[in-house]
């Protein structure tokens, strides 16, 4: 095997990605690719699974369940059908390079999503009145497929007597429900007929990846360069964020700095109608998916797009404007490090200063990791940090909530800022050799005193730091009862390395490696325990590794020698005080009741199709808002200043004062718009830079007991209260 490019820890959750638009790329022989990447998975993947029929059943499972995820087009027939046909050979299909059951199964797909949207639309014609008492499901990924048509169409005459109530409930003033459920349909069938035979393919090569472990994955070449940009936080283009509408691109933001917003013509709410590259013809893009248009929109640096827009504030339909812009480096600074100073006055009056470190994920250039100008985890947290102590902060608390992973690098780095040197990670192959990863910078860029904030989706390179510095005691670990669970190492190969002549075969992000903790445990699905445990919404059985098909399993080796450092971090203080707190807390109360609810949902799987009973769970939800509401203002909060510390101030004599977001919707590009049936509870989501963030406040308490007790021990204090 040729030497593979990028070892990272791969992030936990795939966002909607697309690719910069490639000019002169040949098409990847897709047979060719097929058979490299079902040799590379048997013979270099961690698990060191042959490519067989056990491999083949489980991947054709996998892929019917990709396509039709609540089992609702497909019937039993069907699956029954391909797994005559594909069951036991798709392992020799892939090994041969033949693709063909890909096409055949997707193709299936579409003709029966075809006849069932054709179903929905006659459906929609009747009248519903909402009056009985049965219920749909909300979920129908662990049911059994349809048996026949006959049951198909039961289950989606409740599903869409549903999506109606929930639209009528909504009381939407422009468009009616049917008009609403019609378009998201016809949506559906738009993007099942635009995508390739490439795309199809990439789809069933990721799936087959995804047997062998959740993490491994296959990335056509776009894929690879999304990727890329993600992990460099830059990209080449002209700086905007679209959405779909109605068939069109959408301008929903310009980015701050980009080409875009410096040129000043481009308006957020301009509709994309079509894009030419420099003084090429103009390509139509009403109804092309999203994903495609950016691909046209994004290019090389100093190149020249052309759009054509309808603009915002047109008051004739017909109006067209075109918009010349030359393409630049775009930074993408809302997933970098940041940082607050947040001052509060303890209950003696005396000030306390904390620093708080966002961390979104462990990012690196890795295309240009030896350039000075390359972007890196480590040397932003290190400006920040520089700041912070700067500012004489007492604490700082490392907010790494949400943080999926990336940069194996990065991570033992990081690590090295906070102790002196030593081993903190070690990673094993598949044939049981084993790696320690070492910082040997002997500097500490702080040494106070410190907590770690994680949850459920704090996971990889999170895990690594998390679990490095509780095992060095240099850190109070709080947060969920633990973090995500992954412990795999993945590297990047170039699939175009095996092919010769080919530039555009996309890669494979494969599984070669599982990590260890310095003190011998594996984080793999058992995650890092946290010292403090608070209460969350977050924390779910359905979220972590444990909840994913085929995760590799949970082992130890033995421990490697590091020097622990002795200076007390008092937990079982810390947790008393912590538990004392939360047992008298409004928010985390309501935090408890809102996840029992979420339990009961999840474990009901149903939803009520009487509009009377529905209107009574909204009155219900609307009352409790509203009472929450009225106590929230009772309350008072704790009284602090926040200032903002961001990589483009901390340089900067004066602190910012922190100015907070206004709301923002979710239907973004990167962020596909949530049903209303989610159940989703704005009041108590810690992480959704609302007001009330009971997690961080009590953060902010506990890193304020830490300092205490460095101060005067708990013992002391118990002596000196007794004496009184």
């Amino acid at each position: 095997m040729k030497k593979a490019t990028g070892i990272l820890l791969a992030s936990i959750a795939t966002s909607f990605l697309v690719a910069p638009f490639v000019t002169g790329a040949p098409d990847p022989d897709l047979r060719k690719v097929a058979s490299n990447v079902g040799e590379l998975l048997e013979k270099a993947h961690f698990s060191k699974r042959s490519l067989d029929d056990a491999v083949s059943k489980q991947f054709l499972k996998n892929y019917l369940e990709r396509l039709d995820y609540n089992h609702l087009f497909f019937t039993q027939k069907d699956v029954d059908n391909f797994t005559a046909k594909y069951a036991t050979s798709l392992d020799d299909e892939i090994s041969a390079g033949n693709t063909q059951a890909a096409v055949e199964i997707f193709d299936t797909f579409k003709k029966r999503a075809e006849v069932r949207v054709a179903k929905v639309k006659e459906l929609l014609k009747e009248k519903f009145d909402f009056s009985s008492n049965r219920f749909a499901e909300l979920r129908r990924d662990k049911a059994p497929w349809p048996k026949d048509e006959a049951d198909a169409d039961k289950i989606w005459r409740d599903r869409i007597e549903s999506e109606l109530l929930d639209r009528t409930l909504m009381n939407d003033k422009v468009d009616s429900p049917v008009k609403v459920i019609t378009k998201r349909y016809d949506q559906l069938i738009r993007n099942l007929k635009e995508q390739t035979s490439e795309e199809v393919v990439s789809t069933f090569l990721t799936v087959l990846a995804e047997t062998y472990d959740p993490h491994s994955e296959y990335m056509s070449r776009s894929q690879l360069d999304s990727f890329n940009i993600n992990m460099r936080l830059s990209l080449v283009g002209i700086g905007a964020v679209l959405a779909s509408d109605e068939g069109y691109a959408k301008i929903r933001e310009l980015v701050v700095g980009g080409p875009a917003a410096k040129d000043g013509r481009l308006k957020v709410g301009d509709r994309v109608c079509a894009v030419a590259q420099g003084d090429e013809p103009f390509v139509e893009t009403v109804d092309m998916r999203l994903d495609k248009v950016v691909e046209m929109i994004r290019g090389k640096k100093d190149t020249v797009v052309r759009l054509r827009v309808i603009p915002v504030n047109a008051t004739d339909s017909s109006e067209r404007k075109i918009i010349e812009i030359k393409r630049s480096e775009v930074k993408l600074t809302e997933q970098e490090a940041k940082a607050e100073i947040i001052e509060r006055t303890k209950a003696d009056g005396t000030p306390e200063r904390i620093g708080w470190i966002i961390l979104p994920s462990f990012y690196a250039d890795m295309e240009r990791s030896r350039r000075p100008d390359a972007k890196s985890t480590t040397k932003d947290v290190l400006a920040l940090l520089e700041r912070l102590k700067a500012e004489k902060v007492d604490g700082i608390v490392m907010d790494l909530r949400r943080n999926g992973g990336g940069s194996l690098e990065e991570a033992v780095n990081l690590t090295g800022l906070f102790i002196k040197s030593g081993y903190v990670v070690v990673a094993k192959d598949t044939d049981g050799r084993a790696s320690k990863l070492k910082d040997t910078d002997t500097s500490v860029a702080y040494d106070g005193p410190m907590v770690v904030l994680t949850n459920k989706l704090s996971a990889s390179a999170s895990e690594i730091f998390a679990a490095a510095l509780q095992d060095y005691n240099r850190a109070v670990v709080v947060g969920d009862s633990s973090t995500f669970g992954k412990g795999t190492v993945q590297t990047m190969v170039d699939i175009s390395n095996f092919i010769p002549m080919s530039k555009g075969a996309g890669a494979l992000k494969l599984t070669i490696q599982k990590f260890y903790r310095i003190s011998g445990g594996s984080t793999q699905l058992r995650g890092v325990i946290s010292d403090v445990k608070l209460p969350s919404l977050w924390d779910q059985s359905d979220i972590g590794e444990a909840s994913l098909k085929g995760p590799l399993g949970y082992d130890t080796i033995e421990p490697v020698s590091y020097d622990k450092i002795e200076k007390p971090l008092h937990i079982a203080e810390l947790k008393q005080r912590s538990n004392s707190r939360i047992s008298a807390d409004t928010e985390f109360k309501w935090i408890m009741e809102d996840a029992e609810r979420m339990k009961k949902r999840i474990a009901e799987n149903k939803i009520s199709l009487n509009e009377k009973a529905r209107k009574a769970e909204t009155e219900e939800d609307k009352a409790r808002k509203e009472t929450r509401k009225t106590e929230r203002a009772k309350h008072k909060l704790p009284e602090e200043k926040v200032y903002s510390v961001t990589l483009a101030n901390a340089g900067k004599p004066e602190l910012e004062p922190k100015v907070e977001p206004k709301p923002k919707s979710e239907t973004t590009a990167e962020k596909p718009e949530k049903s209303k049936s989610d159940d989703d509870d704005e009041d108590v989501d810690e992480d959704a830079g609302l007001r009330v963030d009971p997690i961080r406040n009590e953060t902010l308490n506990i890193i304020g007991d830490l300092l205490q007790f460095n101060k005067v021990p708990p013992t002391a204090q118990d002596k000196t209260a007794r004496k009184n």
